[in-house]
């Protein structure tokens, strides 16, 4: 809880580098990369006498857990805005500090998750507890404090931790934000991966210009692991594309440096174009 202390609006930042965001049909959760809009700004409410907290949308309803699966014979439950007539335990969070992040925790012992991969599931919301390792980390989220409840803000104490000034640090630099001003997203460390998933040919239809995310990483291995994070394929082969022949080539050494924008195409495991990669007469392909 001290990472919410004296909290009166947060925006909460999920492993993708997205902002939990309210829709604005304003029923459904989502994230996205805009932590600017006032639908990424949650107004803190305490539970007296517990260890909970309760998050209220600009459209003044509460991120509630709800019994709704999001998918049929999936874990995951549906995250919404509610207004219920009783605030019961729907609407409560339970507030779990891991280092300088936190995970949010129900009543009923599942996390806040924010979900990458594809469609349905990239950029969804759910309830539910995460069993793959490489799914741990959709649980965890980065607070940042953009309104406080009064002039004075907590300090680190002479025997205070590492961690515990870097959260006073981040409360002193959002203490002249006004009841309405919501700061700009921090310039992301990393650059800034482009993706499209190739067809059982190895060609890319209709797409321009994909999904993108920013990546932190130093290497192919840990580009590979990431991108099948994000496209919930697993075994796949990360390629770009020759730009004088057009054929593909998959990334085997060191990515670009100074942290260039990056393109890439990701060829699923069960392809051709994923075998043809494996004989040794067709290094590339188009």
């Amino acid at each position: 809880m001290e990472i919410f202390q004296n909290a009166k609006a947060v925006r909460l930042r999920s492993h993708h580098e997205k902002y939990l965001l309210a829709d604005d049909d304003e029923e459904a959760v989502s994230q996205e990369r805009n932590g600017s809009s006032k639908r990424a700004k949650w107004i803190v409410e305490y539970v007296e006498g517990a260890n909970v907290i309760r998050l209220k949308s600009c459209y003044g309803k509460y991120l509630t857990a709800t019994n709704i699966p999001f998918l049929l014979g999936m874990t995951g439950r549906k995250v919404l805005q509610t207004l219920p007539r009783r605030l019961d335990s729907s609407v409560e969070w339970e507030p779990i500090r891991e280092g300088i992040q936190i995970r949010l925790k129900t009543r009923y012992g599942n996390f806040l998750r924010a979900n990458g991969g594809v469609p349905p599931w990239r950029n969804s919301i759910t309830h539910d507890i995460p069993h793959r390792t490489s799914a741990q980390d959709h649980v965890f989220w980065d607070v940042d404090i953009i309104e406080i409840q009064d002039d004075s803000i907590a300090r680190p104490s002479p025997i205070a931790t590492r961690e515990d000034s870097e959260i006073s640090s981040r409360l002193s630099k959002q203490e002249s934000l006004d009841d309405t001003t919501v700061c700009s997203p921090p310039k992301p460390d990393g650059r800034t991966i482009y993706y499209n998933i190739a067809d059982e040919n190895g060609d890319v239809q209709n797409a321009i210009e994909g999904p993108n995310f920013i990546f932190k990483g130093s290497n192919v291995d840990e580009l590979t692991q990431k991108l099948e994070e994000e496209t919930g394929f697993q075994g796949i082969t990360v390629c770009s594309r020759n730009i004088l022949n057009g054929k593909l080539y998959p990334l085997r050494l060191h990515l670009p440096p100074n942290n260039t924008t990056m393109h890439v195409i990701v060829v699923p495991a069960s392809s051709k174009a994923a075998r043809d990669f494996a004989t040794p007469a067709n290094p590339a392909i188009t």
